[in-house]
């Protein structure tokens, strides 16, 4: 397990006290041991940031980086991916679940596959993290003009090969829906993305307004269609009615 197949794990980190040490612990329980765990506090004020420096001190893999100001989770994780020293970098949200064996599984079908993108199907959990029974299947691959339909991406399960695809490639715009930005703009460059179609990640829930997220999701990926993809409204309309068939399908 030598420094060629250190895995960067990036966590955005804001008033996360709540989740922060289970997640940190989650990730030591790991199969897979040659990982870093960057936590980029972003200005948090609840004592995530003294809990994150008490793992760190306990732990050399762990490590704090901690931002003055509140920017945001794409900005954090930006942070986070400028101080990777892995060949491979992951993704974990604060609140989000990992099995035990989700990085040495990941990491074996990346390199089986070649892959330089890789994610996974997963789990919707309620706010305790435990499984609903609702699993997102993910399709074996994924090109540009099929993720325009599909929002099946879920960050916490991807995982990049940066000797593959640049830091400054996978770095995230300071846009809403961030992360669904940055699959498009990667996968825009020709490189495709690998389903593992195994659950190994748990994305908690919490329970709060339904119609008012689906609003804000409705905006922001008509956003991302515009001006960020810069596609034309015939095009967009098209994707739009698949995304909102999907996304449909995915909640029932």
């Amino acid at each position: 397990m030598g420094m060629d197949r250190l895995v960067s794990i990036v966590v955005p980190v804001y008033n996360a006290g709540a989740y922060i040490e289970e997640t940190i612990a989650m990730v030591c329980r790991q199969t897979y041991g040659s990982w870093e765990l960057l936590l980029v506090d972003d200005g948090s004020t609840d004592g995530s940031r003294e809990k994150i420096a008490a793992w760190s001190r306990k732990d050399g893999r762990i490590r704090l980086i901690a931002k003055e100001e509140n920017g945001g989770a794409a900005l954090a994780r930006n942070t986070g991916i400028d101080h990777a020293a892995g060949r491979y970098v992951a993704f974990l949200d604060a609140d989000d679940i990992w099995m035990e064996d989700k990085l040495e599984k990941e990491l074996r079908f990346m390199e089986e596959k070649n892959a330089a993108f890789a994610f996974t199907a997963y789990e919707f959990g309620d706010e305790q993290a435990h499984g609903t029974g609702k699993v997102v299947n993910v399709p074996e691959t994924l090109s540009y003009r099929e993720a325009l339909s599909r929002t099946v991406i879920f960050t916490t399960t991807v995982m990049f090969d940066l000797t593959k695809i640049g830091k400054e490639t996978v770095k995230m715009p300071n846009v809403p829906s961030e992360d669904t930005a940055t699959w498009w703009k990667v996968l825009r460059k020709g490189y495709t993305a690998y389903g593992l179609n195994e659950v190994l990640t748990i994305y908690r829930r919490p329970a709060r307004s339904l119609s008012s997220n689906k609003c804000k999701a409705v905006a922001r990926i008509w956003n991302l269609y515009r001006k960020e993809e810069k596609l034309s409204v015939p095009y967009s309309l098209w994707n739009f009615a698949g995304w909102a068939w999907r996304a449909v399908c995915r909640r029932i």
